[in-house]
This record gives C-alpha cells, sequence and structure tokens, in this order.
C-alpha cells in the first residue's frame, strides 16, 4: 500500500533523499578514482592509503541499498553506521565542529527526514507532529 502524501511533500522527500545519495555517490566514487586530495585528506585523517577503497566501497554499496526502494531502510541503517564512523574520526582529529564534525549529522538529518517524509509507518514511529484522534 503506497503512502497518500502531497506533491510537495513528495518531491521535498526526493530531494532531501537525491543531496544524500548524490554526495555520497560522488564521494565514493571519489575514492576508486584516488585523486591526490582524497589520498591526501585520507592520510591527514590517520588512514592509510589502501584503506581509502575499503571505505568507498562500504559507503557506495551502503547508498546504493539506500537508493534502492525495497532496501531503503537497510541501506538509511548503513549509512548511519558509515555517518557515526566520520563523525569518531573528525572528533579524534579536533576538526571544526561545524563544517567537519557535524557534516555528517547534517547528511543523516537529511537521509533520515527524507524517510520520514516518504512513509507513514516511520511517522507513526517517530511523530514529530501532534497525532489527530
Amino acid at each position: 500500500m503506497r503512502d497518500t502524501m502531497s506533491k510537495g511533500k513528495l518531491w521535498t522527500a526526493r530531494i532531501m533523499s537525491g543531496l544524500v545519495i548524490l554526495f555520497m555517490l560522488f564521494d565514493s566514487i571519489m575514492k576508486f578514482v584516488k585523486p591526490a586530495p582524497v589520498v591526501e585528506g585520507t592520510l591527514e585523517l590517520g588512514y592509510s592509503e589502501h584503506h581509502i577503497v575499503v571505505i568507498g566501497a562500504l559507503g557506495l554499496l551502503s547508498t546504493l541499498f539506500y537508493l534502492i526502494p525495497r532496501t531503503t531502510f537497510f541501506g538509511a541503517v548503513l549509512l548511519t553506521g558509515y555517518f557515526g564512523g566520520v563523525i569518531a574520526t573528525h572528533i579524534r582529529m579536533d576538526a571544526p565542529l561545524f563544517t567537519h564534525t557535524l557534516f555528517p549529522v547534517y547528511l543523516a538529518v537529511l537521509m533520515w527526514g527524507g524517510i520520514w517524509l516518504r512513509h507513514e509507518k516511520v511517522r507513526k514511529l517517530v511523530p514529530f507532529a501532534k497525532s489527530e484522534g
């Protein structure tokens, strides 16, 4: 059964999810291409160069699961874990709070917000609005 929702809500959800998907696809693909700034950034974060492809594969796989409607929730859970690792890394490196450390939180809010807007079951589970009834 499909959730009934306004076109505005649907498009807002699509844009929120799309931003996360586009960013994560770009980030993951760059880890396979390994341009100099990606390698340098990874080394600065304390990871070895051979970790780059593994990190990219984990991000890409999680994003693909999120992209597929039947596995969206599974992908969101995997991405939440991935984002947690990013946050932990930035905290360990004492990176700037709002631009680096919290960036994965912004992505997670967009990701879960898109799911919340699209799926009535999630809205019932996490009721931000007052219940009618």
